[in-house]
């Protein structure tokens, strides 16, 4: 375990974003440190090597992200997530999961946990550094490869029933334009993506987020989308 100075979150450009890493291997720690200290803006300020020192530093240090791996010795990926993010923890943390491919289970119980984010392990620096940001700022990124994955497993716990689908839609309380940001958000589409494509401004697309969060009591963007393809919205169109 590693500890960066807690204090120096601040350089003349402004406040850094401070990201805590989480990994039982050394050398994808090392790599994503390497990575990420590379950015101006961007801050490791703590490294742990399996769950609970996660949760502790975490804890300690209140890192702006964590980034935390699904494997990792007594406590998993899943637990920590569940312990610095879930709607039980106390002024929740933003966690970004570390996943591979084959671990569709754990990362479909982090979404549930609390997640904001889910990156491929072997994802390239500029995707790593991309999701970083939007965590920071509330948003949430999710590696394209896992989107499709993840979300078509979600929808595979769709009613059976086309109409019992549509129900749900019908009855919700989201517009037409809220339901077409959603359907954009399980697609995958970055907020600027659904500028261009709606066009309408970045504030409008960001007031939609908010009310459609608001209205179906969501916590993060990846629970839009989760929603979006339970209830059938993405195979609507």
């Amino acid at each position: 375990m590693t500890e960066a100075n807690a204090g120096a979150g601040t350089s003349g450009s402004g406040r850094r974003i401070t990201v805590l890493i989480a990994d039982d291997q050394e050398m994808v720690r090392t790599g994503f440190r390497l990575i990420l200290q590379l950015q101006p803006d961007i801050e490791v300020v703590g490294e742990a090597a399996d769950g609970a020192e996660c949760v502790e530093l975490a804890r300690k240090l209140r890192p702006d992200v964590c980034l935390v791996d699904i494997r990792m010795p007594k406590l998993d990926g899943l637990e920590v997530t569940r312990l610095l993010a879930g709607p039980k923890a106390v002024d929740p943390l933003r966690v970004v999961v570390v996943t591979t491919f084959d671990q569709d289970d754990y990362v479909y119980g982090a979404l549930h946990g609390g997640a904001c984010g889910f990156l491929l392990k072997d994802a390239g620096p500029g995707l790593l550094v991309e999701a970083v940001r939007a965590a920071s700022r509330g948003d949430a990124l999710v590696s394209p490869a896992v989107t499709v994955r993840l979300l078509e497993r979600i929808s595979e716990h769709r009613p059976a029933a086309e109409s019992a689908r549509r129900a749900e839609v019908s009855s919700s309380p989201l517009t037409g334009r809220e339901l077409d940001v959603v359907r954009l958000v399980a697609e995958g589409r970055t907020n600027q993506e659904i500028c261009t494509e709606l066009f309408v401004s970045l504030s409008t697309v960001k007031t939609h987020m908010a009310s459609v969060q608001g209205k179906l009591k969501l916590r993060n963007r990846v629970e839009i989308a989760a929603w979006a393809w339970r209830s059938g919205v993405v195979g609507d169109h």
